[in-house]
């Protein structure tokens, strides 16, 4: 017994002495095992720059495609505005220019102004605008009722008829067109007329007509300031002058007094005798 008690003593010692650090697991790497993203390094640099070229690539996309709208769209503004510029210079001419509109047969250089019409006269004859042609017209879109530019245009125009006769020895056919249907009947028109100058053409109509030929002319009116059957017509204040074919030569606006409105048909008049 003594002796086992000893051996295992024995044992004990030796094991304190001589007994190994803890026991650690050592891990090795397997020689299989590669990443996918570092197996080559070329490979993996060669992806790098691809992607940086597409990321560089997208910004060139979006600036080549902005370069390309930016000026088109820039282009087609500009060219709209040259076109409606110019087809508001060839409906009016300003005062004092010494431009003139040169009509020929074609339809190239006609005006955007004027047109066929179908009226009656203040004797219910049935009026169109071949009635005139062979005659210079000086052509005004009124109503008998108006009470402040209406009279006084009218008034120039009968003015003017004076002074082209007795200074220039000229005729003219004035006409006055309603723009008032409802209310300014023949008979309604030929009084008002009559105040003015018996040789000053009325003309009225259906409603239907006189929208016609306002439209033909580009002429602006509706009714303001309706109370009832009361109420006012605004509109623009041009005079047309019409040469023996009937088409528009200018127009004047209100601004021309009666002087200066004669010697300006005078020198359309004279321009076209050329």
């Amino acid at each position: 017994m003594i002796r086992s008690a000893l051996c295992s003593l024995s044992l004990r010692s030796a094991l304190n002495v001589s007994s190994p650090s803890p026991w650690r697991p050592r891990f090795y790497p397997s020689q299989k095992f590669q990443p996918r993203c570092y197996t080559n390094g070329s490979n993996f640099r060669n992806h790098k720059l691809a992607r940086q070229v597409l990321e560089d690539d997208e910004p060139l996309a979006s600036r080549s495609w902005i370069a390309y709208v930016i000026p088109t769209a820039v282009l087609l503004i500009a060219g709209t505005g040259l076109y409606v510029h110019y087809n508001d210079e060839k409906r009016a001419i300003l005062k004092g220019s010494e431009q003139s509109i040169v009509y020929e047969r074609n339809n190239v250089n006609r005006p955007a102004i004027g047109g066929p019409f179908k009226l009656f006269d203040t004797e219910n004859n049935s009026v169109t605008e071949s009635t005139f042609q062979g005659n210079w017209v000086l052509m005004y879109f009124g109503y008998t009722s108006s009470p402040d530019v209406g009279p006084e245009e009218v008034k120039k125009m009968a003015t003017v008829i004076k002074v082209l006769e007795s200074e220039y020895n000229f005729k003219i056919k004035p006409v006055f067109i309603s723009i008032d249907p409802q209310r300014d009947t023949p008979a309604q028109v030929k009084a008002y007329i009559k105040e003015f100058d018996p040789r000053i053409i009325g003309l009225t109509g259906p409603v239907s007509s006189v929208r016609q030929a306002a439209q033909e002319y580009r002429v602006f009116f509706r009714k303001v300031d309706e109370e009832g059957q009361d109420y006012l017509v605004e509109s623009s204040n041009n005079m047309y002058l019409l040469d023996p074919n009937m088409e528009v030569v200018r127009f004047f606006g209100v601004e021309y007094d009666a002087r200066q409105l004669a010697d300006a048909i005078m020198i359309e008049v004279n321009k076209a005798s050329r």
